[in-house]
């Protein structure tokens, strides 16, 4: 792992959705499905289950049945209608491949992978490369964003609508602006989430992968403490810490219940950067390209984290 070539990965974002946009432009890579799909099962760990629990979110939603499930303590029963979705970037995931033997005899499987040709894709009657070209930072950041785009992808297949490769080409946009003005924003937010106590992430439960991806990004790279939590939920979770803590968070703003959250935090003073909106009592806000879309948001705010994260990381 390497701050410097993890920024490098950062940057060439914009690049590899280009990419991407144009390879589901010339074809669907979710063609080959079964006719037959009862249910659908997602594995993974860390961010592949994080996108895993989004997609999994907007099926349920659409009426499919969809499960997110940790590769680890996977439980869904086999079958030949269960539509099982094995996700892992590097393809090598231990738990991933584990919780795949107990489905390639019985159910219909799809790997989704940065790595063709890697285990994940042994016994699966479909791989999806994630085309997100290599990580030479060793983090997972490019795969990430491709994995949510092609999981939308997915989505459109079974439940119909939505031009994901124009969304890719927005998202490449959005991408390619914050990344144009970091030189504007990056020093006074990262100053702005520079606390003692940690940082902490706060998402709508529709985009909760945001929230969970971006703690992980402060974690992994420059190893500072770091916790996620989905809106509503943080009234009844992460609240207490307010109260004794110099509590700093980055909020997706979005959910129904921002407001109750935001109560808590003027009542306390603590600090809320917000990104892509803008809450009553925020200390600061950072604005993008295309942020009004929700789907483009799920493509792109994690983006901030991720060069929050260098920034420190280079300094250790």
């Amino acid at each position: 792992m390497d701050a410097g070539l993890f920024e490098a990965d950062l940057l060439a974002k914009p690049e590899a959705l280009g990419a991407l946009a144009e390879a589901l432009e010339a074809g669907d890579p979710f063609e080959g499905l079964p006719e037959r799909i009862d249910r659908v099962v997602f594995l993974g760990m860390g961010s592949s289950r994080y996108a895993a629990g989004v997609a999994a979110s907007r099926l349920r939603a659409a009426g499919v049945d969809a499960v997110a499930e940790y590769a680890s303590a996977a439980h869904t029963v086999p079958g030949p209608g269960t539509l099982v979705v094995a996700i892992s970037a590097t393809g090598g995931s231990r738990e991933t491949l584990d919780a795949l033997a107990r489905y390639t005899e019985t159910s219909n499987v799809v790997a989704m992978t940065n790595k063709p040709g890697s285990a994940v894709t042994e016994g699966a009657g479909l791989v999806v490369p994630m085309l997100a070209g290599e990580e030479r930072g060793g983090v997972a950041c490019r795969t990430f964003q491709h994995t949510l785009a092609l999981l939308l992808t997915l989505n459109s297949r079974l439940t119909g609508g939505g031009d994901v490769p124009a969304l890719v080409r927005r998202t490449a946009e959005a991408t390619a602006d914050l990344l144009d003005r970091r030189g504007e924003w990056l020093k006074g937010v990262s100053d702005l989430l520079d606390g003692p106590h940690g940082v902490y992430t706060v998402a709508p439960a529709e985009r909760l992968s945001s929230a969970e991806q971006s703690a992980l990004m402060f974690r992994e790279g420059p190893r500072r403490q770091a916790d996620a939590c989905e809106t509503g939920d943080w009234a009844h979770v992460d609240v207490y810490l307010t109260k004794t803590y110099d509590y700093r968070a980055l909020v997706f703003p979005g959910s129904r219940y921002d407001e109750q959250a935001m109560e808590w935090i003027r009542q306390r003073s603590s600090t809320v950067l917000t990104v892509g909106g803008e809450l009553d009592g925020q200390a600061g806000s950072l604005r993008y390209r295309h942020d009004d879309d929700p789907d483009i948001a799920l493509l792109t705010e994690t983006l901030v984290a991720e060069l929050v994260a260098a920034s420190w990381w280079a300094r250790v």
